[in-house]
């Protein structure tokens, strides 16, 4: 598949690029079949080497739902494999070079009336250490629908170009935030996608997504991916090229 010079132009001056239809539909049936069911599957018996974060509620009767799943590939044998695709590499090379690892591999599986808002935040600022630069590169899936009822994901574009922010903290999940948390932003984009799309995005770009307001389940997963070398210790596995001196 790889890019147009044009949709090349559009990643350098905006931080993302939607890619329409870039998983079958066939796999997506596979995907929805796999992860059917997640939060009452993983609260009764967690997956091996997975790691789960869970939405709080203020009521303990409230039944338990997943906020985010670590290492999803070990859930879903097809997106295991669609991680690792030519279809996805192809794309990635383009805009990082040939030397590809995979940083996390984690679904977003955000429930239906009780998903909870992102904040607004740049990845850099959960991924930043000693040793490595700001070039990781996420690739977020839609799995089903996602639009402004269910919480698509919403970037600033150019954001990207602003260097690292200072953010707030907090001991909760996702608890790395720009102040504010998360309201509406009159110079964020809604990408709203349809099954199968992917949209990649820069590890500086701010982002964020609204509560899951609608009655169904808003399915994502998103793959990190990272240049091989670039903190290297962090990266679970060389998908393309060869480990980087580092």
């Amino acid at each position: 598949m790889g890019l147009t010079s044009k949709e090349q132009q559009f990643y350098v001056e905006n931080g993302y690029l939607l890619k329409k239809g870039l998983v079958s539909s066939t796999d997506i049936a596979r995907i929805q079949e796999e992860v059917q069911d997640i939060h009452n599957r993983m609260a009764e018996q967690p997956a091996d080497g997975i790691g789960i974060s869970w939405e709080v509620y203020d009521s303990e009767d409230h039944p338990p739902r997943i906020k985010q799943l670590m290492h999803s590939e070990l859930v879903s044998p097809t997106l295991n494999r669609l991680l690792r695709s030519d279809e996805v590499l192809d794309i990635l090379e383009v805009m990082m070079g040939e030397n590809i690892a995979l940083y996390h591999s984690k679904l977003l599986p955000k429930a239906g009336g009780d998903g909870t808002a992102i904040p607004w935040h740049q990845d850099y600022a959960y991924w930043k250490n000693d040793n490595n630069k700001p070039v990781m590169i996420n690739c977020q899936l839609a799995i089903n629908e996602a639009n402004l009822e269910n919480g698509c994901i919403q970037f600033v574009p150019g954001s990207h170009n602003w260097g690292l922010q200072e953010h707030e903290r907090k001991h909760q999940t996702f608890g790395v935030f720009l102040p504010g948390h998360y309201q509406e932003r009159e110079d964020a984009v809604a990408v709203e996608m349809e099954p199968g799309d992917g949209v990649f995005f820069n590890a500086l770009i701010i982002h964020g997504s609204a509560p899951n307001n609608s009655a169904n389940d808003r399915l994502m997963n998103t793959f990190a991916y990272n240049v091989t070398g670039n903190g290297e210790t962090q990266s679970r596995e060389v998908l393309r090229g060869k480990p980087l001196d580092v």
